[in-house]
């Protein structure tokens, strides 16, 4: 009998060589081709290629009924908020996060809460049934309602799912589920495809909602091929250190919501808690002002958070350092700051730190960034109350940040008193309690610091 013959699929992309390529010739990743069996070729196999949706004849777009639509909450207010309001029939949510993260906790509390109206499904690749019931006791979840399959066969789960006919169900994980279909291994490009494929095909065609529980690399990204993500309907990142309480799930990509919206969740002894007010996560709670401390109010998604960010200029060097932060963009930024305000680090060591592990993506941060590096050179804290928000541009202009208005309303609600942003975000009406310094350029900023 010969031997099966091999092929090497690429994990980023899913094309396939004949041979080990140190680069992918199709995406160009490097060390991401991966040895599989090769499937057979021929055309028995057809019906495995369907959409995913029933199709539809051709219709004006003007003529087709726009229905909001329905959800069902979890109750979990946090999760709610990051999928758009709550679960959506025949929605496939992608879920990944570090092994230990809290993503079956997550979801075992999420199945617990929607049993008590809905049929719910927990399906296990990873764990044994009583290992889900030892979780659930730890978490003091009766379950008396929720159904457990330990399987890893798609045949024998698609099976149970048309018996059993749940409203809600999780899959733990995908990358454990193989077809028969396919010779490759669990968790090859192949297999991830493919089980994600016809259980979305499932999920649309019976109403089921749809969880998928997905691995993640070493560099934290999705494991399987990129089409994984383009499958669902919506990706969420399971964030957090495990060394920390603090958990974030992070909306990437959400048909039903708005993206880059976040939950904040507490790990207690009984499992994930919301957190209501995420802010005093990310504020330091210092008994005096301290140098190199500056609040700065952020967007995740449509909630305005506080975050403050540290900065530490030492003597010694030149290394720039930045922990939440894009390093590339401190670097530009202390440029700016040389030339345009005359503030010079160039012999300096430069140390910027996100307070609670937050990351920050928005160039919003950039004006905070540059006013704590000032107060931390010149051994001076910021008043007490005290928060600026605001691009700057390499030609020293601050330019306006998105939503400047409920940024400013959310300071004034927690007690900030004081506030260094971009002219175009002056509010036309004055903010009780909040006094407000709008800038056009940074050295007029390094200038109101001077004088506080």
């Amino acid at each position: 009998m010969a031997a099966p013959k091999t092929v090497y699929t690429c994990s980023e992309c899913g094309a396939t060589s004949a041979k080990w390529l140190g680069r992918c010739p199709a995406c160009g990743a490097w060390n991401t081709l991966l040895e599989g069996v090769a499937e057979p070729a021929g055309g028995a196999k057809n019906h495995r290629f369907q959409a995913l949706a029933k199709s539809a004849p051709v219709t004006t777009l003007s003529d087709i009924e726009a229905v909001e639509t329905a959800r069902t909450p979890t109750t979990l207010d946090e999760l709610d908020r990051v999928l758009g309001g709550g679960i959506v029939a025949g929605g496939v949510v992608l879920i990944g996060g570090d092994p230990g993260v809290g993503k079956s906790t997550l979801l075992l509390q999420a199945l617990d809460a929607l049993s008590r109206g809905l049929k719910v499904l927990y399906v296990t690749g990873e764990e044994s049934g009583a290992q889900v019931a030892m979780r659930a006791r730890r978490l003091s979840l009766a379950g008396t309602a929720v159904r457990v399959l330990a399987e890893i066969n798609l045949e024998r789960i698609l099976a149970t799912l048309a018996a059993e006919a749940p409203d809600f169900c999780v899959i733990d994980s995908i990358q454990t589920v193989y077809t028969e279909q396919l010779t490759s291994a669990p968790g090859s490009v192949a297999q991830v495809r493919e089980c994600a494929a016809l259980l979305t095909r499932h999920a649309k065609a019976s109403g089921c909602s749809l969880v998928l529980v997905g691995h993640v690399t070493k560099e934290g990204a999705l494991a399987g091929p990129r089409v994984l993500e383009h499958i669902v309907d919506t990706v969420l990142y399971f964030e957090g250190d495990t060394h920390s309480s603090f958990r974030l799930v992070r909306a990437i990509k959400n048909r039903f919501g708005a993206v880059n919206e976040i939950g904040v969740f507490a790990m207690t002894e009984k499992g994930l808690k919301g957190v209501s007010n995420p802010s005093a996560i990310f504020l330091s709670a210092h008994s005096e002002p301290v140098p190199g401390s500056c609040v700065l109010v952020t967007l995740e998604g449509t909630r305005p958070l506080l975050v403050e960010l540290q900065a530490l200029v030492d003597s010694g060097g030149a290394r720039r350092l930045s922990v939440g932060l894009e390093r590339d963009r401190l670097a530009m930024l202390l440029a700016v700051l040389h030339r345009h305000a005359g503030v010079a680090t160039n012999d300096q060591d430069v140390f910027v730190n996100a307070v609670g592990g937050v990351r920050i993506s928005e160039p919003a941060a950039d004006l905070a960034v540059l006013l704590a590096i000032q107060s931390s050179l010149r051994g001076r804290p910021l008043p007490r109350g005290f928060l600026a928000f605001g691009e700057v541009g390499l030609a020293g202009e601050v330019r306006p940040a998105p939503r400047g208005q409920e940024r400013l309303k959310e300071a004034a609600k927690l007690g900030f008193s004081m506030a260094v942003i971009p002219k175009a975000n002056a509010p036309k009406k004055p903010i009780e309690g909040l006094t407000v310094h709008a800038v056009e350029r940074i050295e007029q900023a390094i200038d109101i610091l001077r004088t506080l």
